[in-house]
Formats: C-alpha cells, sequence, structure tokens
C-alpha cells in the first residue's frame, strides 16, 4: 500500500434533529489542513489587541468590543463563538495559565508536593516582588515558601514573585523553565503558543493565540478539578498583606468560579473566565481591551450570552456507531467506529444552524486492527466553523484477511493510486 491518503464521501444522512448531513471521509491531515477554507491566520507576528482591527459583528453576536474573543463548552471544547481567536497576541498575566498547568503536572505525577518549600532569590524579589512595582505576594527576600502558598499568590494575586521562585525551584533558572513551558504546551496540543518566561511580563518569545488560552482552560478545569478551586478563592494574605482575587467575574452571580486576568501596555486587557449554569460550564477568553471595566463587561456579556442562546443537543448516544473506515488487506473491507461516550454539541436555541460532521482519518487502515484502537476524528461544523473534534476508535478487531483478500486490495489501491497521480496532474 502506498503511503498517499485516499479520499471518499459516502452518502448524507440525518442526525437525529438537528438535519446534520455525515460524510465518511478517509483524508490525508496535512492535505487537509492545507485547504484554503481551514487554515487559520497565517504569521506569528505578535499582534496588540489595542491595534488589531476586528471583523464586523454579525446581528447574532454577543454584543462584545475585544478584538480577539473565543467561547467554549468546557464539556466537549465545542466552539459557541470565535472572533479572530488565531492571531498570536502577548498573553501578559494569562500566561501563567500555562505555569499554573505545569506546576500542576508535576504535583500531579508526583515530582512535586504541595509542602516543598522554594527560596525567594535576589533574581526573583528583584524582577517580580516589591521593588519591581508588578504584581507581587511581597515575598520577602532569601525567605523560603511552600509550594502551596506560591501557587495561591500566583493564582490569586497574580503575583509575579511567586511565579519566579516556582520556575527556579523546578527548573534551575527561568529561561530553562520557559524552555520547559513550551515544550510541555506541545505536549497537550498547543501547537503555536511559546513562553519566554514565567509570568508574561513583556517579552517577543511569549506569544499565544486566544483559541489557544481556551484550550490551556478547559484542560486546567478537566484535568486538575481540585487544584482548579484556587481560582475561586476571593482572597489571600502573605507577608501580612491581603489582596483580593483579580478575577471580577468572582462577584457577578452569573455562576463564575474562576480563572485569570492580565494587562499590559502591548497587550491591553484580556481575561479568561469560567463559569457554571445549571450543570453547563462555558469557558470564555477576550483579548485587547481598553480598560478593566470593558473587560469584566465583556467577560460577563460573553458567558451570559453563551448560557442564554445555547443548549445541548445529543448527535449519538453513547456506545452508537458513528460510521465505518475503510480496512486495507482485512478480512472485512471495512470497520466500524465509536466515539468515547455521547457526543453532543450546543446549538443555538433558535435553531438555523446547519451542522455538517465528517469522519476524518488516515485511510484506508491497515489490517489487523485492534479493538479501541485509534482510527480519526468526527469534525462538526456549525455553518462554516469547526466546532467540535471527537477522537474515533475501532469498535471491534479485524482480522488480517487472506492472501487473496489482500491482493485484491492491493490492486485496488494501486489502480486508485494511479488515478490519484493523474488528477494531481491537472
Amino acid at each position: 500500500m502506498s503511503g498517499r491518503c485516499m479520499t471518499a464521501f459516502g452518502t448524507s444522512r440525518i442526525v437525529g434533529a438537528l438535519t446534520a448531513a455525515l460524510f465518511a471521509a478517509a483524508v490525508c491531515a496535512p492535505a487537509f489542513a492545507a485547504t484554503k477554507a481551514h487554515r487559520p491566520g497565517s504569521g506569528h507576528r505578535p499582534a496588540s489587541g489595542l491595534a488589531a482591527k476586528k471583523d464586523p459583528a454579525k446581528k447574532d453576536d454577543p454584543p462584545i468590543n475585544a478584538k480577539h474573543a473565543i467561547l467554549i463548552d468546557a464539556e466537549n471544547g465545542g466552539v459557541l463563538f470565535e472572533r479572530d481567536p488565531d492571531v498570536m497576541i502577548y498573553p501578559a498575566s494569562l500566561a501563567k495559565l500555562m505555569t499554573a498547568e505545569y506546576v500542576f503536572n508535576e504535583i500531579k505525577q508526583g515530582r512535586l508536593n504541595l509542602r516543598d518549600e522554594f527560596p525567594v532569590s535576589e533574581n526573583a524579589w528583584r524582577k517580580g516582588g516589591a521593588p519591581s512595582r508588578t504584581s507581587t505576594m511581597f515575598a520577602a527576600l532569601h525567605s523560603r515558601i511552600p509550594v502551596d502558598d506560591l501557587i495561591h499568590g500566583m493564582i490569586i494575586q497574580s503575583a509575579n514573585d511567586a511565579c519566579i521562585v516556582l520556575a527556579e525551584g523546578i527548573a534551575g533558572t527561568e529561561a530553562e523553565f520557559a524552555r520547559k513551558l513550551t515544550e510541555r504546551a506541545r505536549a497537550i496540543g498547543l501547537e503555536k503558543s511559546t513562553f519566554a518566561n514565567s509570568n508574561g511580563l513583556p517579552d517577543p518569545g511569549t506569544q499565544v493565540t486566544t483559541r489557544e488560552l481556551g484550550l490551556l482552560a478547559r484542560h486546567i478545569v478537566v484535568t486538575y478539578p481540585e487544584l482548579y478551586k484556587i481560582y475561586g478563592q476571593r482572597d489571600f494574605t502573605w507577608n501580612k498583606i491581603k489582596q483580593p482575587n483579580r478575577n471580577p467575574l468572582l462577584g457577578m452571580e452569573i455562576g463564575a468560579d474562576g480563572m485569570k486576568t492580565g494587562f499590559t501596555k502591548e497587550a491591553g486587557y484580556g481575561l479568561v473566565g469560567s463559569a457554571v449554569q445549571n450543570d453547563t460550564r462555558l469557558i470564555a477568553v477576550v483579548n485587547g481591551l481598553g480598560s478593566p471595566k470593558e473587560r469584566a463587561e465583556d467577560g460577563r456579556k460573553l458567558l451570559e450570552w453563551g448560557f442564554k442562546n445555547f443548549n445541548h443537543r445529543i448527535l449519538f448516544a453513547e456506545g452508537q456507531i458513528i460510521g465505518t473506515a475503510k480496512v486495507y488487506g482485512g478480512a472485512e473491507g471495512s470497520v466500524p467506529l465509536l466515539a468515547p461516550g455521547q457526543v453532543q454539541v450546543m446549538m443555538p436555541k433558535a435553531g438555523g444552524d446547519r451542522l455538517i460532521a465528517r469522519i476524518v482519518y488516515n485511510g484506508p487502515v491497515a489490517a489487523p486492527v485492534k479493538k479501541d484502537q485509534p482510527i480519526g476524528v468526527l469534525r462538526v461544523w456549525r455553518n462554516d466553523k469547526i466546532i467540535l473534534n471527537v477522537p474515533l476508535k475501532a469498535a471491534e478487531a479485524v482480522a488480517q484477511g487472506s492472501l487473496s483478500q489482500r491482493a485484491v486490495d492491493a490492486a485496488a489501491e494501486l489502480v486508485i493510486g494511479v488515478f490519484r497521480a493523474g488528477a494531481q496532474k491537472l
């Protein structure tokens, strides 16, 4: 079988009451990603949110002013709304979410303990402590602080000194820690974001996208539910100085229970917020705003808009066969596919949106195929936007076929390869 990929589209079908067309497709991932309709914004030059130009708002869009925004269903990562979310921007203190994720993972893996203590170096004190005139927990020079308190300072007080102390305690230097942050970002699926320090203080090497901030926030909520609760604490006292949580959403009675704010002159005002209403959790990200008031209002409006205008609709029940993937050289010509559980999306209550779902995989899949073997993804569009990617696995095993079956498949693949090569020349 050649290394080329084949694309095949099956017949459309109705998915429940959503009238969504489902197309079974075996698509070579690099070729699919390169199509113009689905290519993210190009270039890695950071765009100051204050200088960016936003697209004209549509009638049904949320009434926000943010240049960059995204609203995510925390249940499955589905996107309810986005505005220019793939442009590289400066994150300011929102970068502390990545530092928190790294520290949380170290704790989860048993390499770090909440009772461990790290020293406050002169570098951390000068760059992030009281002399820096930035957000700080006022850590005393040469003191030793437990990891638990450093985490609280970082999250609740947005303490730059806490971040540097954690970075130096874990990696030796902040520069080495920043390298580890970028490496960790790739490991959890953030493909573009880069980090040059632990706290988001201005540096050309620290760049993120609004979409990836949303993905990072969801990852923290889902992966570290106990540690996430720290984001909802209203205040924290260190060195006899009590400071309130900087998240303005916490006092708005909209179900908000955490996340982070950020500001630098280069980035403008930004916010990542999460809230729960009626057992539905949404995550909102807004960036590039002109004032703290505007940031708070946009965060609130975006979350309220999502809760008011969307509800969950089931596409596939748990255990339901979603489609099939073609198998090469197997006892069977195809393998049925399952999602890990129930597949649902949030749809506008008013209706009118069109859903399209495609099964995307590298294929045909070579036999033998093991049960539960990862095969591809179910990709769902609402109108022209990708809103959901769900991993798909083999519902049953497919044994290797007989010599004659493999010969037939090889001949078929050869013919398809010749056809494909001819098509590429046209």
